[in-house]
């Protein structure tokens, strides 16, 4: 079964005249004269006026979905979703100061994304540091400055839905 391109014509038993305007793996996008754009799926019966060749590769929102979320891994400080524990989604994180003076509140899913924020940034920090063209010694010594940035971080492991998401120090030996 050969797919057909944008501009090619056909008749549909049902719509009647129409041109294709767009073209998915599973269905073409037909804007026909009598009834407007329908959407047919691209095995089904009618008759080819005029075919025009698919010069255009088809390729499903999830294939680039997934080809972006590559990408933006690879290539920025963005990291994957990391879910909140459900027990603070809508909560609030109240500070208090110490002299009397007003109380400062910031939603905790704010407070939670900046935290990833900082976590994503040092791991592209240690790729960047990994693939550096430092000394080993001087690689491993930046290497335990992070290490135990995520040491201080440990305190927040308690926002995380999942234990796989934790921040985790140095090993005690």
């Amino acid at each position: 079964m050969n797919i057909l391109g944008i501009g090619s014509r056909i008749k549909h038993s049902e719509f009647g005249l129409g041109v294709v305007t767009n073209v998915t793996s599973k269905h073409y996008w037909v804007t026909f004269i009598e009834s407007g754009l329908e959407t047919i799926d691209v095995d089904s019966e009618f008759e080819i006026i005029e075919a025009v060749e698919d010069e255009v590769d088809s390729v499903s929102f999830y294939e680039v979905e997934k080809t972006l979320k590559n990408l933006l891994q690879k290539w920025s400080d963005v990291s994957q979703i990391v879910p909140i524990a459900d027990k603070w989604k809508g909560g609030k994180l109240i500070m208090e100061p110490g002299t009397p003076t007003q109380n400062k509140e910031v939603p905790i899913d704010t407070f939670f994304n900046k935290i990833i924020m900082v976590r994503d940034r040092l791991r592209v920090m240690e790729q960047k540091i990994n693939a550096s063209n430092l000394e080993n010694s001087e690689k491993i010594e930046l290497q335990q400055y992070i290490t135990r940035c995520y040491g201080s971080l440990t305190t927040f492991n308690v926002l995380f839905k999942s234990t796989n998401d934790y921040f985790v120090g140095e090993k005690t030996k």
